[in-house]
């Protein structure tokens, strides 16, 4: 089993990667795949609204999104962690999902996901919520911590001196073990996924 973890920090190995590396720390004691994904510093553009994707199967602007799609094809689960900027997950983190999730969301559904968010001071239950919300619009379960699913710090450093932070990365890292494990068991034994109804799409004027 393989959960990708996404790295949506501007720094490679800044305060978001030292959160990440704790949860990937015990998913490997715990004979977990891990893979650390750095989204990079070039520019990501948003969601153009085309609809290229529905025809091509993958979004038509060929960059670091549709790298991550395909890995996430072959992962059981998916950890998303942003610094948090203005109380709000990364601009660069807040394209990459937006884009990820519209055109490859079905490739993801019914897989476990986590947010995990790094912050110098406050905003980080904010840009925690708002990373979970793509998850909980995409049939995903939700892995849950011991607490919200943050680290404080200013550098990599400070992040280390954080124990209930990294407490909670390693609680993190272990129930998402748990529940991968406990979906293989489920369908080893023929639970299958839920029968999805016919989606049904409204608005306010029809």
């Amino acid at each position: 089993m393989k959960v990708l973890l996404i790295n949506g920090s501007p720094h490679e190995k800044g305060c978001t990667y030292r959160a990440l590396e704790e949860v990937a720390k015990v998913l490997n004691e715990n004979q977990i795949e891990a893979e650390i994904f750095w989204i990079g510093t070039k520019p990501l553009a948003g969601c153009l609204s085309c609809m290229g994707c529905r025809s091509k199967g993958s979004c038509v602007l060929e960059d670091k999104v549709n790298e991550a799609a395909a890995k996430m094809e072959e992962s059981d689960g998916i950890i998303v962690g942003s610094p948090v900027h203005y109380a709000a997950a990364s601009g660069q983190v807040t394209s990459f999902l937006d884009r990820l999730f519209y055109s490859s969301g079905k490739k993801l559904a019914y897989k476990p996901g986590a947010a995990v968010v790094s912050c110098r001071r406050g905003g980080a239950s904010a840009a925690f919520d708002q990373l979970n919300k793509y998850f909980t619009i995409n049939n995903m379960p939700i892995v849950s911590s011991q607490y919200w699913n943050q680290v404080h710090g200013n550098t990599p450093d400070e992040v280390s001196k954080d124990e209930e932070g990294l407490q909670t990365m390693r609680t993190l890292g272990r129930n998402m073990a748990w529940l991968l494990r406990s979906l293989e068991a489920g369908r080893k034994a023929g639970v299958s996924v839920p029968e999805a109804e016919q989606k049904i799409s409204t608005n306010f004027i029809r």
